[in-house]
This record gives C-alpha cells, sequence and structure tokens, in this order.
C-alpha cells in the first residue's frame, strides 16, 4: 500500500508542476484535474474516504463546469473551433492520459492486491464529521482553506481589474 501512496504522491507533484507551467488553459486545467484526482487517491490511503469522494465531486467537478462555463460565456466561434482542432492531438492528450492510466492502474492494483479488513458501519453525527475533520484531519482542512481563500482573492483581483477597465472605457465614451 505505501509503495501505491508514492506512486499517487509523485503523479500529484509532476501533474501540479504541469498545470503551473502550461501556457494554454486547456492543457492546464487537464494536468490539474489529474492532479486533484492523485490527491484524492492519497486522502484515500490516508484512510479518509470522506475526503477522497469530496476531493473528486467538488474539486474535480467544479472545476470542470466552471471551465465549461467560461468557454460558453467567451463564445469564441470559428476562432474557437480552429483552437480546439489543434487541441486534439495526440502530443496534447499523451501526458494527462499517461498519469491518469497510472492512477488508473494503481486503484486497480490496491483494490485487486488482497483482502481488506471487514468495515463497520457505524452512524454519524455532524459532530463526528467536525471531530474528525478538525482533529487527524486539520491540516488537510486548512491546506482547502487557503487554496479557497486564493481563489477568492484572484476573483476579486480580476473582478476589480475588468471594472477598472470599463470605467476608463465608459470615460472615453467608449462604452454605452
Amino acid at each position: 500500500m505505501s509503495f501505491a501512496f508514492y506512486i499517487a504522491g509523485a503523479v500529484a507533484i509532476i501533474s501540479t508542476l504541469l498545470a503551473v507551467t502550461r501556457i494554454n488553459a486547456v492543457h492546464a486545467l487537464l494536468y490539474l484535474l489529474v492532479s486533484l484526482l492523485s490527491v484524492a487517491l492519497i486522502f484515500l490511503f490516508l484512510g479518509a474516504p470522506f475526503v477522497a469522494a469530496f476531493e473528486v465531486i467538488i474539486y474535480g467537478g467544479a472545476i470542470m463546469v466552471l471551465f465549461a462555463f467560461v468557454v460558453m460565456m467567451l463564445g469564441l466561434g470559428r476562432k474557437a473551433m480552429a483552437q480546439e482542432r489543434g487541441w486534439l492531438t495526440l502530443r496534447v492528450w499523451l501526458g494527462p492520459a499517461l498519469l491518469s492510466a497510472v492512477l488508473i492502474i494503481e486503484l486497480f492494483y490496491v483494490v485487486y492486491s488482497g483482502p481488506f479488513p471487514a468495515i463497520r458501519v457505524v452512524p454519524t453525527t455532524p459532530q463526528d464529521v467536525a471531530v474528525r475533520l478538525f482533529g487527524p484531519y486539520l491540516l488537510g482542512v486548512e491546506l482547502v482553506s487557503v487554496v479557497l481563500l486564493l481563489g477568492l482573492v484572484g476573483a476579486f483581483h480580476l473582478a476589480y481589474q475588468l471594472g477598472k477597465k470599463e470605467r476608463a472605457a465608459h470615460k472615453r465614451g467608449m462604452h454605452p
């Protein structure tokens, strides 16, 4: 199990570095999604399936939906179609596909490698979730809060810059 943990950690580090260094937003998003999936696998290996599920559902799903909305709002038309044809090359998809394949193989290896201990189902109250999240998983919760705060600050900065440009265009009489 520790071997699989280290593989997932290596995939998370590599895909995160590739997400940060990509110029194209679609490529960066694909690597970021692989990074989020590998972090979910790490949480699963650490015995936190609840956090792993949230990582996939909230971060993986929300990021993909947000990106789809951005693409729809931009409405680039024919220019976007020509760009997408360039994105659909094997070279572009090879990195994320390879890292995703490593994660899938690793997941199957862990699931089919041996017997798991019996899982005991116990009703969970909101207080139990809070004690677990702010107890052994405090570092994960704090890291998630920092990521959310960075997203909030980034959104504010972008909206402020856009508003500043619109106010300047309005003063010049270029804005209806």
